[in-house]
């Protein structure tokens, strides 16, 4: 049975095992200092929420990072989904979707209007995910990003 709960410092070896992983699948190089360094900010800072799921055995197998937002047209908080992994021996068993059950309920206890995310169009198993899970792909506006690189 797999066990959902918020992160704290003390899974910070583990989380940044799995952030780690979840760069080097986004083709970022690896490089384990700079993860240690930014998630013990994220989980220090509380400027982010990442809920962890840990398997019966209590290994950290996936986690999802969620940041707050603000929509002003909406006039509430918003949540970006930013970080969703799971890792390679522990796909297919439903972790991603209870993750995500997590961050609906994390946006439903602080009164947050949604969560919003965005994947890769490459990304199969999200695309497919996603809209099972209730997400809408939002064909009504373009997605720009400016890069100071």
């Amino acid at each position: 049975m797999t066990k959902i709960r918020k992160a704290s410092l003390k899974d910070l070896t583990f989380v940044v095992k799995l952030f780690d992983q979840y760069r080097v699948f986004y083709e970022k190089e690896s490089d384990k200092e700079k993860a240690t360094e930014f998630i013990s900010e994220r989980l220090t800072l509380k400027d982010s929420v990442i809920y962890v799921a840990e398997s019966s055995d209590n290994n950290l197998v996936g986690f999802v990072q969620l940041y707050p937002i603000f929509s002003s047209t909406r006039m509430q908080r918003l949540w970006l989904l930013n970080d969703l992994f799971v890792a390679n021996e522990y796909r297919g068993k439903g972790i991603s979707k209870l993750l995500i059950e997590s961050a609906k309920e994390l946006c439903i206890e602080t009164n947050a209007c949604g969560l919003i995310l965005e994947t890769a169009k490459t990304n199969i198993v999200g695309n497919h995910l996603y809209p099972k899970l209730g997400f809408l792909l939002d064909t009504d506006h373009n997605y720009y990003f400016w890069d100071k690189n």
